[in-house]
């Protein structure tokens, strides 16, 4: 499993700082290591109290997760005093690990959470090592020193506090408007990030951002992937907080475990479907080069959102046999379902088996929608590019699209859903 570590305070009421970033880096498959660097006593109402860690025994714990463990990436959260902020820094000067800084002065209830010469320390010490550091507006203010009143200023403030060469996320919920804007400065260049404004950020919202970055960037996501990425699934966190005092609510760093329920049933769905294939299918249907299935996601980025069956169905003495379900194991039915998702978002599997000229007539005799497919005519076309054709001549995302002129003679079946492809299939085999 990936390893990040997180060096951030430790909230009492769970909403933020470490015990937020243990979640959210949990909700994405990568375990965080943990340097607490200090002790609130806070809720949702107000921060009462903040016990510094002295930091000899910050470093001690850094230094001591580093030699244990391969950390792919590293945020900081709260580090309270310029002492604590030179300590991180000079540990971290020479280690070749991507850093993320979440600059945190304030408590969403609105208490500082920062001694005077914290910030003198951050700009001197630390931004200049980091990869990104995430500011919202008060932050970028105090960090660069501009007065941010509308977008000029706001890259501007970004251009200052990167000018060492660290990429910037300034957030703009603290800003006005009916939209949040949000102004990424990575390889000096300046994009707008736009999303829609929700009624509070909740509690820990900061923290969470910048420990979906983190957990990103150590599965190896570059810097704008992982910005993208990890700002539309706090936008999530946002809109599903909850209460757990009588104040701020917190955000839901756990979102994403909600979304890997319905990435089970996907799995769940194929290797019935699967299993149901293996039992009544002939020998002769299977391809030399095996048979697959596969299943998308509701809004697929790529092959990673598409599950198939790993290593294939293949029919091997008489029987036929097959791997486990898993995501990123569809190979070319990937780019099939793509590309009948961009003219049906509704068909979202797809599956492939040998062709006869008795499965075309039955497909035939029964009325289902053929598309075909011509290697031979259209060499230089991708497969998703023929597939596109094939639709394009049907008028619509086909049942079925038969290729004959490939090395594989195939037809690929095309449905809603696994069901559904089953069911057509059983129409003609």
């Amino acid at each position: 499993m990936r390893c990040a570590l997180t060096i951030a305070g430790s909230d009492s009421i769970g909403g933020a700082g470490i015990q937020a970033d243990i979640k959210a880096m949990a909700a994405l498959g990568v375990h965080a290591c943990t340097a607490v660097t200090a002790v609130t006593a806070q809720n949702t109402r107000s921060v009462n109290r903040i016990y510094p860690v002295p930091p000899d025994m910050v470093v001690e714990q850094i230094e001591t997760v580093l030699k244990d463990s391969d950390i792919r990436a590293i945020k900081t959260g709260m580090l309270y005093d310029p002492e604590i902020v030179s300590a991180v820094a000079d540990v971290l000067e020479n280690k070749n690990i991507r850093l993320v800084i979440d600059p945190v002065m304030i408590a969403t209830v609105g208490d500082h959470l920062f001694s005077e010469d914290l910030v003198d320390a951050l700009k001197r010490k630390l931004i200049p090592i980091c990869d990104l550091i995430t500011p919202n507006k008060y932050e970028a203010e105090v960090l660069s020193g501009v007065e941010i009143r509308n977008e000029k200023d706001a890259h501007l403030a970004c251009k200052l506090i990167g000018k060492e060469g660290s990429s910037v996320l300034l957030k703009g919920g603290h800003m006005g408007g009916s939209t949040v804007k949000d102004y990424l400065y990575l390889s000096s260049e300046i994009s707008t990030l736009e999303y829609p404004r929700l009624d509070s950020a909740g509690h820990g919202s900061g923290c969470v951002l910048s420990a979906y970055i983190t957990a990103h960037l150590a599965k190896s996501v570059d810097i704008g992937t992982a910005v993208i990425r990890s700002r539309k699934m706090i936008q999530e966190s946002i809109s599903t907080m909850y209460p757990v005092g009588t104040g701020v609510r917190v955000v839901n760093p756990v979102v994403r475990i909600q979304d890997d329920a319905h990435r089970f049933q996907i799995l769940d769905s194929l290797d019935v479907a699967a299993t149901q294939i293996m039992q009544s299918i002939p020998g002769t249907a299977v391809p030399e080069s095996g048979m697959n299935i596969a299943f998308a996601t509701e809004d697929p980025v790529g092959p990673e959102d598409i599950a198939g069956i790993e290593g294939k169905m293949r029919h091997r003495n008489g029987r036929t046999v097959k791997g486990p379900a898993r995501f990123g194991a569809a190979g070319h039915l990937s780019f099939v379902i793509l590309e009948a998702m961009r003219a049906d978002p509704e068909k979202r599997s797809a599956m492939n088996i040998s062709y006869s000229d008795d499965y075309a007539d039955v497909m035939e005799e029964v009325g289902m929608i053929v598309g075909k497919m011509d290697l031979k005519k259209n060499k230089n076309m991708s497969l998703r590019d023929l597939v596109s054709n094939s639709i394009s001549k049907c008028g619509c995302v086909p049942d079925a699209m038969i290729d004959k002129t490939s090395r594989d003679r195939l037809i690929w079946i095309i449905g809603r859903d696994p069901k559904d492809v089953t069911d057509k299939l059983g129409q003609f085999v």
